[in-house]
Formats: structure tokens, sequence, C-alpha cells
């Protein structure tokens, strides 16, 4: 079978994933007009529309989406490939992004496990609020917060979103439990931007917007502010577990929200064999609980 030129398949690709021919020549580092003609020239060779003009840019069309699709995780797969071949797996750190939280709360306190049982793979760790390209970014893995839905991306629930309302000891002095009542009229710790977490409040009968809150501008502070008895706080149990195993903090409310976890999302290519490891020592450390 006779495929079309690489050039040709390389540009469509990276118009249709860029949106225009302006960001794929920049990306792939030719001209607005190189662009264009190899797309027309793939269209020619093909005889389908690909790419169709919308106001001022680009639409995808439905033949084009599958293409590209296809070659997205075609080109995804040689890059680790070749990327392999040239640092060699052994020895390469796996590069994985998560949430400073995460990283900080779950991960760290259990990553001497994982080293102790395979020194031979070094892990980079890349903590990031924000969610990043795999691709762009070179990451072998993510983990990420969300109901498990992200484009184009391989995703697997790892530790359940059970959300937790705990205090420190010293606030809740000597109460085991709160009604929603109490919960009501005493101080609270939230973190800028912790809508998921307003929201399940809502759900068992409490109005964040009517409590006596004090905001932080991050989910480190929050929980510190927690810890010195400062309000109430709401976070996922998986990141408070060593907090409420050594009494720092006394749990006074759990649910869990089965919509929605921390999942491991990766790229659409076969995992070398270090990933492979980590993500079943993962797997392992978060059955657990």
């Amino acid at each position: 079978m006779y495929l079309p030129s690489l050039t040709s398949l390389r540009a469509f690709e990276a118009a249709a994933r860029t949106g225009g021919f302006s960001a794929a020549a920049r990306e792939l580092n030719v001209t607005h007009a190189a662009i264009a003609q190899q797309v027309r020239s793939l269209e020619a060779h093909l005889g389908v529309t690909l790419l169709e003009r919308a106001g001022r840019g680009l639409a995808v069309t439905p033949e084009g989406k599958r293409l590209a699709s296809a070659l997205t995780l075609s080109f995804e797969g040689i890059a680790a490939a070749i990327e392999e071949v040239r640092t060699g797996e052994e020895g390469r750190p796996l590069r994985v992004t998560l949430t400073p939280a995460f990283a900080s709360q779950w991960l760290m306190p259990r990553l001497g496990r994982f080293w102790a049982e395979h020194p031979e793979v070094p892990i980079a760790l890349h903590p990031d609020r924000q969610v990043i390209d795999l691709v762009q970014a070179r990451m072998d893995l993510a983990i990420r917060f969300g109901d498990g839905q992200w484009p184009g991306l391989k995703a697997e629930l790892l530790v359940p979103a059970a959300y937790t309302i705990v205090a420190a000891p010293a606030l809740l002095e000597g109460r085991s439990s709160l009604t929603p009542e109490e919960m009501a009229v005493m101080p609270w710790i939230f973190e800028a931007g912790a809508d998921e977490e307003r929201a399940w409040l809502r759900r068992i009968g409490l109005d964040p917007d009517h409590l006596q809150a004090t905001t932080m501008p991050t989910e480190e502070l929050a929980l510190s502010a927690a810890r010195a008895a400062y309000g109430l706080y709401v976070e996922l149990g998986a990141l408070i577990g060593e907090d409420i195993a050594s009494g720092r903090l006394q749990a006074v409310r759990t649910s869990t929200d089965a919509r929605f976890g921390y999942w491991m999302v990766r790229r659409k290519v076969p995992p070398s064999r270090a990933l492979r490891r980590f993500m079943t020592w993962l797997r392992s450390v978060a059955a657990e609980g």
C-alpha cells in the first residue's frame, strides 16, 4: 500500500491539532504556505477534504478528525520510542506531573517504599496545579484530580474522592462528631477556587456562602490553618491520612463521591517497563487504603 509522504502527514496533524496553518508552521519551523501546500497535497492523494475554512480559522472534517487522531497517537509513539532509544530506557527518570498537595501529602510519605523495591527506576516529580500537555512537556505520567475524562489520554482511577471534614482536636474541645447545625456556626478554612469541596458541602446540607470562613490562597496554607485549629476544613481523605493517623486532625464527617478522584493519566502509547512498574506499585499502595 502506497502511503502519503511523512511530511504531508506531519503538516496535517499539526494543523488539525493546533487549529491553523500559522500555528502549525511555527511548531514545525516552516512557512504558512508550506503547511497549506502539504495539506492540499495530502487531500489530493486521499481524495477527501480534511480541513475546511471556518471564519478566520480552520475546521477539521469528520474524515480529518479520524486521521488526525490516529496520526497524533502514532507520532507520540514514535517520539516515545526515539526518546527511549536516544537516552536508554534504563536509568532515564520517569517524569511525573501531579498536584503539589498530592505530591507532598500522599506520594512522598510512600515513595521511599517504591525506591526500596525498585532502586533502578529514578523518578522526577513535577508538582504543578495546571493541567499540562503530556506530549509537549514530555511527561510519562500525570496524576490528576477529576472525573477521568481527558480526551486523547488513557486514564485509570487510583484513589476515589472521599471528602472528609476535619478539625484540630483543640477546636473540637473533646467532641468526636459534629451535627450540621454545630458546623454551621463554627469557623471554617477554605482554599481559593475549591469549587468541588463547596459543592459537596451543599449536598450535605451546609451553605458555604453563609459560613464564617477564611479563604487561603493555597491548599498547603489551608491545611496548615486547619492544623492550627483556625477552623473546620474539608479535604480529600487520601491527602490527610497522615494527619488523622498522627492525631493532628480529627475526622468529623466523611463521604465518598464515586464520580471524582485521583487518576493515573498517560498517553495512549505502550508504557515503558519503568512506567509499568511504577503504575503497578501505585495500584498496590492505593489498594491498601
